[in-house]
């Protein structure tokens, strides 16, 4: 039988292992889990480390103690079982307030929000030791194109990128950027579908060698592609930055 070491460098995410299993036809089936709960029974699985959305851990609606004492638990977990946190990123799907878009939307307010919650999550992702933060759109997309400008959705995510990397610089990060494609849900189209699409619009950003993609086996399958061919690509323009 097959058994986990940490030099594996296997990591799971929070929102995976601490899944209740609504779906959109029923509710929970199984009770939340905390986080230092979880870090827990993945370290005795002898897992390296774990990656999280912000709100994974921090409700978005968490005062600013209730923050505070989700993260310091989190890291003493962390610090107690000896797992990492690879990669971090943000929930910009979850809250109504995204429901049209959050780097695209076409609501100044709304992309101002999406901006604002990023960097607060990147600040998180970098005192919990992340080195890689990934962006997935899920709610970067349409439902019928006549409703909306995809040039003005595409300009309004590469400025919002371009301003990211910048803070990400200014502030001595140092994140790699992985961009995670997936052709629709929950949108009925998602802009930038693929691992080739994502490429190309990396070429178009200021600091393109900041950027790489984040290929997802579901995803290239959804899309009816091949995620070899489409991790060999990545790897072939030195662009595979997480998988």
């Amino acid at each position: 039988m097959y058994e986990g070491k940490p030099e594996h460098h296997f990591t799971f995410g929070l929102w995976t292992v601490g899944n209740t299993g609504r779906d959109p036809f029923g509710n929970a089936t199984r009770a939340p889990m905390s986080a230092p709960y979880i870090v827990e029974k993945l370290a005795k699985l002898g897992v390296y480390g774990v990656n999280m959305h912000d709100n994974d851990l921090i409700p978005i609606d968490a005062s600013a103690h209730e923050r505070d004492t989700l993260v310091h638990d989190f890291k003493a977990a962390l610090e107690n079982y000896g797992l990492k946190v690879p990669m971090a990123t943000t929930n910009l799907f979850s809250d109504p307030t995204f429901k049209d878009g959050a780097f695209t939307s076409a609501d100044a307010r709304v992309r101002a929000f999406a901006l604002q919650k990023t960097m607060g999550s990147m600040d998180l992702g970098f005192e919990l030791g992340a080195k890689t933060y990934v962006f997935w759109g899920g709610r970067e997309g349409s439902e019928v194109d006549a409703g909306g400008k995809t040039l003005d959705g595409l300009r309004y995510f590469r400025d919002a990128l371009n301003f990211l990397a910048e803070y990400s610089e200014d502030q001595g990060y140092g994140f790699k950027f992985a961009l995670e494609p997936k052709p629709n849900e929950p949108r009925g189209d998602i802009y930038l579908p693929t691992v080739g699409a994502m490429l190309g619009f990396i070429a178009t950003l200021e600091k393109s060698e900041q950027f790489g993609v984040n290929p997802e086996v579901a995803h290239d399958t959804m899309a009816g592609l091949s995620l070899p061919h489409a991790v060999a690509q990545a790897i072939d323009a030195g662009k595979l930055f997480h998988i």
